[in-house]
């Protein structure tokens, strides 16, 4: 086991940060969750940590930097691990100030801070603190059908959401160059897993299938993606945090390249095998039998493609492994499987979140007049 930290988590209320919440207790480290509970921060991810003693909870927006300067004092972190981040591109898209708020101002608050912590601490503490900064692959732009993205990669991005990651990876490493803070920066490929908010693709497939709703597919379904269980993401950022060397960049992928339409294909089969399509009455009557039996990938629908929808994204992943000896643990089956059998079993959770404004709406039509 690691040595135990105290460990202070912005955005631990989100779908990544309540999975590394989870995790990092487990590991023994004390922590200290920060959220401000915007739509997708949801403290019911982590009902079943609330309990434990080496856990906290502090809503907390990190555009306060007031608040932020007074959390970074009281609770005296080993490391910060910064999450907390508007994070969804369609809503970059309809809505990108809060992005710009959110990701580049917060992510500033929380270094000036950090810096701050940093330089009162004795040397023996200062020796041992990290800041680690959570990034994506999306800040490199779009691949062609070969290659794959390095921590050497230029940065391109295209959508606001990207723009914003890219400006605030760029604080980062200049309050490393810049100040000496330990910062540590870390970019992934797409997350999937138990706890993510049901607006991307992953559960927007399995809940529509649930629904018996159409699927809907940007264009032709054949913008690629490198698929990272949420898991093996977390295990790698407290990896990071433990053995990472300050100042460096590693990129985490999950060895799983897939085109949409193959992956939604894919949950499909798998739904078709743990909850089968049921005909309603409606289809009997009607004799549409045969296209029940077909399963629910009847349900696939394309539509109208997002403007500067990247084409492909691939993490070349090996720095990581070669220095920190991580690898991801699911393959391309197992945690599609383990993903669809959880929303399966914990419907009282998503449920909870489609009660409210939420339903499942498509975003990001809105761009030429943003």
């Amino acid at each position: 086991m690691a040595h135990p930290k105290r460990l202070l988590i912005t955005g631990g209320a989100g779908f990544i940060g309540s999975n590394l919440v989870r995790l990092a207790l487990l590991q023994g480290h004390e922590v200290l969750n920060i959220d401000s509970l915007t739509y997708a921060g949801n403290v019911g991810s982590l009902r079943d940590v609330q309990s434990n003693s080496r856990y906290q909870f502090a809503r907390i927006d990190i555009t306060d930097a007031e608040s932020i300067n007074q959390t970074l004092r009281d609770y005296a972190p080993d490391a910060v691990m910064h999450l907390a981040a508007e994070s969804h591109v369609d809503r970059s898209i309809d809505g990108p100030g809060q992005f710009i708020q959110t990701n580049v101002i917060g992510t500033f608050n929380l270094l000036q801070a950090s810096l701050q912590h940093y330089r009162n601490l004795p040397p023996e503490n200062a020796d041992h603190f990290r800041f680690l900064h959570v990034s994506t692959d999306e800040v490199y732009g779009s691949l062609g059908e070969s290659g794959l993205f390095t921590e050497a990669s230029p940065y391109d991005p295209h959508s606001p959401y990207s723009a914003s990651k890219a400006s605030s990876d760029h604080l980062a490493r200049a309050w490393a160059d810049t100040y000496g803070l330990p910062v540590l920066v870390t970019n992934c490929s797409n997350n999937y897993g138990p706890y993510q908010f049901p607006e991307k693709l992953i559960p927007v497939v399995i809940l529509k299938c649930l629904r018996g709703e159409p699927i809907p597919v940007y264009g032709l379904g054949e913008n690629i993606r490198d698929w990272l269980y949420v898991e093996d993401h977390c295990q790698a950022l407290l990896a990071v945090v433990e053995k990472g060397r300050p100042g460096q960049t590693y990129n985490i992928g999950g060895n799983n390249e897939l085109r949409n339409i193959d992956l939604v294909r894919s949950l499909c089969e798998i739904m078709d095998e743990l909850k089968p399509m049921t005909m309603c009455a409606s289809q009997v009557e009607s004799g549409s039998a045969s296209e029940a039996n077909s399963g629910y990938s009847q349900l696939i629908t394309f539509v109208t493609d997002r403007p500067g929808h990247d084409a492909r994204y691939a993490i070349d992943a090996r720095k990581i492994s070669e220095e920190l000896n991580w690898q991801p643990q699911q393959n391309k089956q197992s945690g599609f499987r383990k993903t669809v059998q959880w929303y399966l079993d914990n419907q009282a959770w998503w449920q909870d979140i489609l009660s409210g404004d939420y339903q499942l709406d498509r975003l990001g039509r809105g761009a030429r007049s943003a």
